[in-house]
């Protein structure tokens, strides 16, 4: 995937105003040093719950697996080696608050698993939802709602996708083994039950090649998380949001930093979040890159997630 080389990338105001309640134009930093990013001080009650016996990867270290392929979430800084973005904000948050130095390593989505049940990460910070299944190997601490978006390309005649109905004799795309797949494929089977319109899947392994499916009509609509769509939305307008619902519709689904089952460390993050969210440092890193609407009242610690398939 190719990222702007720019340092620094203008999101359009109004049209940010539009898709993200509360954000305000802005410029995002994708310099390493990111001296804007919000720091805070040492939470004495998350310090105090950090069991004596872990063993760090890096003593006085928190090292976090990030997953740098879209913004807001995180992408490469202008030196190819840094991730920046929100979830490496919300890492620093949490390293702060532990009284720890962060140490962000780059990583594929489909290594933090490994990578965390080794030991060779202390925690993993790139929009995990909390499912049943992962809770077998993983202990979570949540930070943000799972909310998923419907986008259509601008000159679309849609106007909501809010039911399966809606969905009905359209062409659309998922990621293939996420969430929203799960939803839509339930959706087109209820339809089908009930005698409406068939329809269409496509899976695209290349995000250019999807984004171009869907600006030239190939599919109509987009179904995958709302953070990257609107984000992307802001700043070439060239896709739209029509309608969103919960990552684990119907169930409720949250995303959360990410610890080894039994590591001991899910408390003492979670105290650490929950303080940040009381402080308002919390609201002002979702704040800073539209993520406003997935902010949530408390962080749990591994709360009920997604049932089993």
């Amino acid at each position: 995937m190719t990222y702007p080389d720019p340092r620094r990338l203008v999101v359009a105001g109004l049209t940010a105003a539009l898709l993200f309640p509360g954000a305000v134009a802005a410029e995002v930093d994708l310099s390493p040093e990111q001296p804007d990013r919000i720091r805070v001080e040492p939470v004495q009650e998350a310090v105090d719950l950090l069991p004596e016996e872990y063993e760090w990867v890096t003593p006085g270290k928190l090292t976090v697996a990030s997953v740098p392929n879209r913004l807001p979430f995180a992408v490469y800084a202008t030196d190819t080696r840094t991730p920046v973005g929100a979830e490496p904000d919300i890492a620093q948050l949490v390293a702060d608050s532990l009284g720890l130095d962060l140490e962000l390593v780059a990583v594929a989505w489909a290594d933090w698993p490994l990578g965390i049940t080794s030991g060779k990460y202390d925690a993993a910070i790139h929009n995990i939802t909390v499912t049943e299944e992962r809770k077998e190997k993983f202990d979570f601490s949540t930070y943000r709602s799972d909310l998923l978006g419907f986008y259509v390309a601008t000159g679309s005649d849609i106007r909501s996708i809010e039911t399966r109905e809606d969905v009905a004799g359209l062409k659309g795309a998922v990621a293939s083994g996420t969430n929203q797949e799960q939803i839509l494929l339930r959706w087109i089977e209820e339809n089908r039950a009930e005698g409406l319109a068939d329809t269409t899947v496509s899976y695209f392994d290349d995000e250019v090649v999807q984004d171009l499916a869907l600006e030239s009509g190939r599919i109509d609509f987009y179904l995958g998380p709302n953070a990257t769509s609107a984000f992307k939305a802001a700043q070439d307008g060239k896709i739209r949001l029509v309608g969103t619902l919960s990552g684990g519709f119907p169930e409720t689904a949250e995303i959360a930093v990410t610890t080894r089952k039994g590591a001991g460390l899910a408390e003492a993050i979670t105290a650490a979040l929950n303080a940040q969210i009381e402080s308002g440092s919390y609201g002002e890193v979702l704040g800073k890159w539209g993520l406003s609407a997935e902010a949530i009242a408390e962080s749990r610690t591994n709360p009920p997630g997604l049932p089993k398939k």
